[in-house]
């Protein structure tokens, strides 16, 4: 059983969850993530890893509420455990010889983008980070991303915390203003990453992206995670999730995103019918 050691509201229906998982903090990396089960009969759901800490043995998650794994995991407290939890599973982010970088975390993206700022600014890389949100009250992470960044550019849709355009505004504004990075790191909404790549492509700055598409055993065997790379089939639990964002297919996943909408509507349905009816008991 996993330990859940501290729980905090980060905003609406995110929550931050830090776990006793001494064997998964001893090799956790960037770029890397878990697999996770609430209860005997719950699914399996991967979520990446936010942070880790050697020395205390835990391992830092933080998750939306939006299916039903997860609204059953935002109803644990501190003190309770999870059945299972394990990892590190995928491949660790490799950066290469770069003095200079940009990550960008869309949304929900940002707590997968922290750690690999807190990575790259630890090694001594100049780091420019830039996040974005739908509006300044979605807006996470805007503390520890300033401590681990160079500086911190927070855009939203609305331009409720006065910087209104996208993470992509910014980033072309920074190139154009002769800021040179050997590397950009996009991780959010599928969308965001390919108008990242995009963007990117034409000034020719090598991109990496994560990719999370539905999940089932972690290992490569169910090939359930597959994502198209430079015209190739790649399993994003064992070949990424990290991949060049000039060669992935972002149109083919977001298909496949969309695949099991319907599903995952009618268990979260049949899910809070039957936390209704408790509710009432």
């Amino acid at each position: 059983m996993y330990q859940i050691v501290s729980k905090k509201n980060l905003g609406p229906n995110v929550k931050q969850m830090v776990i006793h998982a001494p064997l998964v903090a001893r090799k956790a990396e960037p770029g890397q993530f878990i697999i996770l089960r609430v209860c005997e009969d719950g699914e399996r759901i991967p979520l990446t890893i936010a942070d880790y800490d050697r020395e205390k043995g835990t391992v830092t998650i933080i998750f939306q509420e939006v299916g039903k794994t997860t609204k059953l995991l935002g109803t644990l407290s501190e003190g309770e455990a999870l059945l299972d939890f394990v990892g590190p599973l995928g491949t660790a982010s490799h950066y290469g010889d770069v003095k200079k970088v940009a990550v960008i975390g869309g949304g929900l993206g940002t707590a997968i983008a922290y750690p690999q700022a807190k990575k790259l600014h630890s090694m001594g890389v100049e780091v420019d980070t830039i996040t974005g949100f739908r509006n300044e009250e979605l807006i996470i992470l805007e503390q520890e991303m300033q401590a681990v960044s160079d500086r911190l550019f927070i855009m939203t849709d609305d331009g409720s915390n006065g910087h209104k355009g996208f993470v992509t505004d910014r980033l072309m504004q920074l190139i154009e203003d002769g800021n040179q990075y050997d590397l950009v790191i996009a991780i959010g909404p599928l969308i965001m990453m390919k108008v990242v790549s995009n963007l990117t492509k034409q000034y020719g700055i090598r991109t990496i992206v994560s990719m999370n598409p539905v999940m089932i055993d972690g290992t490569g065997m169910c090939g359930g995670c597959r994502v198209t790379v430079g015209g190739k089939t790649k399993f994003a639990c064992v070949d990424g999730p990290d991949f060049d964002g000039h060669e992935v297919d972002f149109d083919e996943a977001m298909r496949r995103q969309a695949m099991y909408k319907k599903e995952e509507r009618k268990s979260v349905q049949e899910h809070e019918c039957r936390m209704e009816g408790l509710g009432n008991a």
